[in-house]
């Protein structure tokens, strides 16, 4: 893999139209690069990055990427405008199109350190920390968050946000259609429990023609998708696009004209082949890569012995691409028949 150093030039981040959210544990540089096999035209994001890790941790194993996953953005957790700006320039220096700040985030540690969703009650700091990180970078600056958290109104919290940002030179919106509840909820129960309102993040990108705003939250298929961006300026799907990669095919062609990168998910295997044999001898091991590509051929039959072989032959620690290929050699090449739209 070729990890970038923060020599290589800056790459603008493209338009909102389509991204795969930041998902701790699961968007790391490796699923970063079976991604990109997949569309040319995602916007990738890295797990979120505490400022904390970002200024005193270790930065290339934190923030080193393949110059391959571009256009890929950073996502920073943090509430001190001096921090973040700081780590924001850092990420910049390695190569990132865009930084990201999380204001969606409702686990524990999370508030404990005063940030990720429970800056939802703090507007004014949210700005203060854009309008730092905006003087700090040349890259555009972003936030994500929610439609509020707990008690709070969607209406007034969101309008309040909003116009916060906006008025730091926030350079797009990414919100997820639901609340937060910071107590008696937990993180994983918070990304099904509150109930979408789709209408609301809809209202405000009408009430706000001028501040480029995406979508998050639900969002299963393609199909989905568009009827979204009937609405707001772009679409970020999370859990979907990582359990049905193969979603990620239509992106490309169905969002923005232009032809898949590959041909199938097959092919998007062989694609990804010389990234893994690089890897393979910096002494990565395969289960790095297999872990995100489990849910590649769901839906074609084959597709339990697939993931089966890769979570017994592939968890050695001298699996190999003959591994991987014998494992899609389990696969079906027959079309699945075609399944409804979520």
């Amino acid at each position: 893999m070729t990890t970038t150093t923060g020599t290589e030039p800056r790459m603008i981040a493209r338009d909102l139209r389509f991204s795969v959210a930041p998902m701790m544990d699961w968007t790391d540089r490796h699923c970063r690069a079976f991604h990109r096999v997949l569309s040319r035209r995602a916007r990738l994001y890295t797990e979120m990055v505490t400022t904390g890790a970002v200024l005193h941790g270790d930065r290339q194993r934190l923030l080193g990427f393949d110059a391959a996953e571009q256009p890929v953005a950073v996502q920073l957790g943090g509430s001190d405008p001096g921090d973040l700006a700081r780590a924001a320039r850092i990420a910049e220096a390695f190569g990132y199109a865009e930084i990201n700040l999380n204001v969606g985030c409702p686990s524990d540690r999370v508030q404990e350190g005063r940030f990720g969703a429970c800056l939802m009650r703090e507007p004014t700091l949210v700005a203060e920390c854009v309008a730092a990180m905006k003087a700090a970078v040349s890259v555009p600056v972003t936030v994500k968050c929610r439609l509020g958290v707990d008690d709070q109104d969607t209406e007034e919290a969101l309008d309040a946000m909003a116009q916060a940002v906006a008025a730091a030179g926030v350079d797009g919106l990414i919100v997820h259609a639901r609340k937060a509840w910071l107590k008696g909820l937990s993180p994983r129960e918070n990304r099904d429990v509150p109930p979408l309102d789709y209408g609301r993040v809809a209202r405000l990108k009408a009430a706000r023609p001028d501040l480029p705003i995406a979508i998050n939250g639900g969002i299963a298929t393609i199909e989905a998708a568009k009827e979204r961006l009937a609405e707001v300026d772009g679409v970020m799907v999370g859990r979907a696009a990582y359990t049905e990669p193969a979603i990620l095919l239509g992106v490309d062609p169905e969002l923005f004209g232009e032809p898949a990168p590959v041909a199938d998910a097959f092919a998007a295997v062989e694609a990804l082949a010389p990234t893994i044999h690089d890897a393979l001898a910096a002494g990565t091991r395969l289960h790095s890569f297999t872990r995100h590509m489990l849910g590649l051929f769901n839906g074609r039959p084959g597709a339990r012995a697939f993931r089966r072989h890769l979570a017994t032959a592939g968890m050695a620690p001298d699996a190999d691409l003959a591994t991987l290929r014998a494992a899609v050699a389990k696969v079906s090449r027959e079309r699945p028949p075609a399944r409804e739209a979520a």
